[in-house]
């Protein structure tokens, strides 16, 4: 039975449940060895690499992603980051001196990390296994205990990852929803106390708002309109290379992915001729080339298919040049790698993030033309730069701000384990990965030892003249 025809009143009962579960569980969790956590950790690592054949399936199924763009996004993203974690977990456990002020010399202090408690994660479908996975991973390294919450328009997916979880975990600890809207809307009314959500922007200002009912903090990775500039010193071949590849795997369906490209107009005609052949190499030379590509996935659904032909369509009605694809078969869910040029300006794609493969390349001829560009559509996920002039990569990064950057190179960013990934307004808040998503899921508990013989009693009441002086000195001298 598909998780949409289930009966939303039975699924809140076991939702109420399994949170009461939960929560009497939490604090044992709390208290769980170090040890303990990375054989967790393990075990789902070795799930992963014995089920690998699955996973591919499981996303192929959904939206014919290349099983090699499942390995390397979905698979070795996980095991990495549990490598990482098994490593590290044992360090960022114990407790993190921290060194006195003047004021404080006579005190010992830490910061001690804990579970926050029983968190919610609510992962999207564009990354259907590796964005549901990564941050459980990070909540269980934590020591927490987990509701999942998969998307339903991933199904084959989301059932894997139901399945995968029942294997591995008890109830009290992990357990994953299917479901759509309405479980979704009833599991943000509990009183998690974390919520982990990747997805939509708009969605995520719902998250937020059922977050603040019960005063639960939230991480919200999301998107944006991520910009690649590319200045008249760059290497355009190197540029395009990347920029294919980047824009293009998983058929333009990440929230890291190149949205547009703001070029130096000198550079515009090589780097669009350079781009189209790098294109064709891993898309065909023909439509039909690209049809049976294997190096090319679909859109999701037609409802994504339907918002990006919309799109196009604007932009075209609004003067845009199509460079190169710039048709659909809606009853197959593709969309060729389309480039856009020319009139840009008025149309909807320059204001709305495009999440599939159309790729605008509008020119500027100074930066602060390509910083009016940046500033009009809010703060990005990521600012990418492709520039051999480290004048202009300063003035970049000084009159830009986003989650994270790269020079010189896409996307990559995501996998540094030891980077901190997340952005900033719009396009989210929050950090994760690594160190970073471990501390996302864990209260900074901050911790003071003081003798009884406190230099402080000397300000104890009743206050005197030589109070007031004792006084006057610290605020002098301390």
């Amino acid at each position: 039975m598909s998780p949409l025809s289930e009966n939303i009143d039975l699924v809140k009962e076991e939702i109420d449940r399994l949170f009461d579960l939960q929560l009497k569980n939490k604090q044992a969790l709390k208290y769980t060895a170090t040890t303990v956590r990375i054989v967790k950790l393990q075990k789902i690592k070795t799930w992963i690499l014995k089920h690998r054949k699955d996973i591919q399936q499981a996303i192929y199924a959904d939206f014919k992603k290349p099983p090699i763009e499942t390995d390397v996004s979905e698979v070795f993203v996980l095991t990495s980051e549990i490598k990482l974690i098994s490593k590290k977990l044992r360090k960022w456990l114990k407790p993190q001196r921290v060194r006195p002020t003047l004021a404080m010399i006579t005190t010992r202090s830490w910061i001690q990390y804990e579970p926050k408690g029983t968190v919610l994660i609510i992962s999207p479908w564009n990354y259907p296994f590796m964005l549901a996975i990564e941050p459980l991973i990070s909540a269980i390294a934590a020591g927490n205990s987990v509701v999942l919450k998969p998307s339903e328009i991933s199904y084959n997916t989301s059932h894997l990852i139901k399945n995968m979880i029942e294997e591995l975990f008890e109830k009290n600890e992990v357990k994953v929803f299917e479901g759509g809207k309405d479980t979704s809307s009833y599991l943000l009314s509990k009183p998690f106390d974390h919520i982990f959500f990747t997805g939509s922007t708009n969605v995520g200002k719902i998250v937020m708002k059922a977050a603040a009912e019960n005063l639960t903090s939230v991480t919200l990775e999301l998107g944006g309109k991520s910009p690649v500039i590319i200045d008249n010193t760059a290497d355009l071949k190197d540029a395009a290379g990347k920029i294919a590849w980047s824009k293009f795997f998983n058929t333009g369906q990440s929230c890291q992915a190149p949205d547009y490209i703001l070029i130096h107009k000198s550079k515009k005609e090589e780097f669009i001729s350079l781009l189209k052949n790098e294109i064709k190499k891993f898309c065909g030379n023909t439509d039909d080339e690209c049809l049976i590509s294997k190096s090319y996935s679909e859109v999701i659904n037609k409802i994504n298919v339907n918002r990006l032909s919309y799109l196009l369509d604007d932009a075209k009605n609004n003067g845009a040049k199509v460079e190169l694809g710039g048709k659909v078969i809606k009853e197959n869910n593709f969309i060729f790698p389309t480039i856009l040029s020319g009139q840009l300006e008025n149309s909807k794609i320059m204001k709305e993030e495009i999440f599939g493969p159309i790729l605008p390349v509008v020119t500027f001829s100074k930066l602060q033309d390509a910083y009016s560009v940046i500033d009009s559509n809010g703060i990005p996920l990521a600012v990418y730069i492709f520039s051999n002039d480290k004048k202009n990569v300063d003035d970049i990064l000084k009159n830009t701000s986003s989650g994270g950057s790269c020079i010189n190179d896409l996307f990559i960013q995501f996998s540094h384990l030891n980077l901190p990934f997340g952005g900033v307004g719009n396009s989210g808040m929050g950090r994760a990965h690594g160190f970073y998503g471990f501390k996302t899921f864990s209260n900074e508990r901050s911790i003071l030892k003081h003798h009884k013989y406190s230099p402080l009693k000397l300000l104890f009441p009743p206050y005197t003249k030589t109070t007031q002086k004792l006084v006057d000195l610290i605020i002098k001298y301390f």
